[in-house]
């Protein structure tokens, strides 16, 4: 008898050491709660870039099929743990800078952005100096003087022979 209290309690003793071994995994998991990742996470990330297929029309608002399985990536990416930044790189690593928009390369992006409003500034100043220009030669006095200016010799001789030319067509 003392025999089988013996068997029995280390039967106890293995089944407690078995059941904390068993529980292990579980407790090693994480409890946290999952936040599910929604439709404005995704769009976020996706109105920041471009679609595949066609030009100039941003992710999150494109209809076609590759738009929407890019954005079911990106969800499953989001899902998956990674950042907005981790993403857009994913996919310019894969599709190149034009998902995005702008080169991720410093040097690129800064000149991608800066030379438009540069090109801007410089017509502008030119269109300044073009109108300046011409409302400085263009003096009223002048103009009227020129307007009532009587003819000079050489206007003379070149009518003279303006109308005998005329005349001896006739």
């Amino acid at each position: 008898m003392q025999r089988m209290n013996r068997l029995t309690k280390m039967l106890y003793l293995v089944m407690v050491v078995m059941s904390i071994i068993m529980s292990y995994p579980t407790a090693a998991q994480d409890t946290s709660p999952v936040t599910p990742v929604t439709a404005d996470d995704i769009n976020a990330v996706a109105k920041e870039m471009y679609c595949p297929v066609c030009e100039n029309i941003p992710l999150d608002v494109c209809p076609t099929e590759a738009c929407q399985q890019w954005r079911e990536e990106i969800g499953a990416q989001l899902a998956a743990g990674q950042t907005p930044a981790e993403i857009k790189s994913s996919f310019v690593a894969r599709y190149g800078d034009r998902v995005i928009g702008t080169p991720e390369d410093p040097m690129l992006r800064a000149l991608s952005l800066a030379t438009p409003p540069a090109i801007a500034l410089v017509a502008i100043l030119i269109a300044i100096w073009i109108i300046f220009r011409w409302r400085r030669n263009q003096n009223p006095a002048q103009s009227l003087k020129t307007a009532t200016a009587t003819p000079t010799i050489a206007d003379d001789d070149y009518r003279a022979r303006l109308e005998n030319d005329l005349r001896s067509r006739r």
